[in-house]
């Protein structure tokens, strides 16, 4: 199925796989990616890293930097590859996501988030979405998020795998109960190869759409926050199995 310039097959599967397309109500403030990535704004364009950590901190009343940019960029990375994985899987094809095509405004929450300004068909295989969301994105972000924040490395590995495995396992969701046993299958060849991939490989312990990994995202400092499902801790660090279990 050839990708159409809406991407409407995306709707269904509910806000963060849709991406819309064209410009956004931001219009011209919010910057391209790339240019977030470089730090590289001009004229009204928005420092929109710095404004999605800020929003993340005033949500979750969260005051760490460094917990903020973890969570802000585990949040931009599931909607990237919801949105790449779900075309692979639908349409066999994926849209070009080069950072300098997709806009983001730091303060809206998908789908309103992301606009792509023109949809460029390119192939659906593993490779193709590991170029278009791994290295084009994600390697970059997490550079500027380990160099402002000081956010490890190994923590924002571990971030992308897991909102890979969470748009996958969703994606699985969705395909099964809609007898899209083509869409499962697709999706979860893909998300093996990627999970290869060495950026992501040892990351984390993977059975079927379950994935447990090797490292934590911070979500436990958040207050009231606890440890996420597939965390590496069983419960947040620092506290006693009893006081976990009240």
């Amino acid at each position: 199925m050839e990708l159409d310039p809406g991407l409407t097959a995306l709707r269904p599967l509910g806000g963060f796989f849709v991406l819309r397309t064209g410009v956004g109500p931001a219009g011209p403030t919010a910057p391209p990616l790339d240019r977030t990535y470089a730090g590289e704004l001009t004229g009204v364009q928005t420092d929109a890293l710095a404004d999605r950590i800020g929003v993340v901190a005033d949500r979750l009343r969260v005051r760490e930097p460094r917990v903020c940019a973890s969570l802000a960029q585990q949040g931009l990375a599931a909607r990237l590859w919801s949105a790449a994985l779900g075309c692979a899987a639908l349409y066999g094809r994926v849209p070009d996501l080069a950072p300098r095509l997709l806009r983001w405004d730091a303060a809206a929450t998908a789908p309103d988030d992301l606009w792509l300004a023109e949809v460029r068909p390119l192939p659906g295989d593993a490779d193709t979405l590991a170029d278009t969301v791994l290295h084009s994105h994600l390697q970059p972000l997490g550079q500027a998020l380990t160099r402002r924040y000081g956010v490890a490395p190994g923590l924002l590995r571990g971030n992308a795998a897991s909102a890979l495995a969470g748009a996958a396992r969703q994606l699985d969701h969705w395909a099964r109960g809609n007898a899209r046993a083509d869409v499962a299958e697709r999706a979860a060849a893909l998300t093996d190869s990627l999970f290869a991939h060495p950026l992501l490989s040892g990351t984390g312990a993977r059975s079927g759409t379950r994935f447990r990994r090797r490292s934590c995202c911070l979500y436990y400092r958040v207050p009231g926050g606890g440890v996420c499902g597939d965390c590496c801790f069983t419960r947040p660090p620092g506290s006693s199995p009893r006081a976990a279990s009240e």
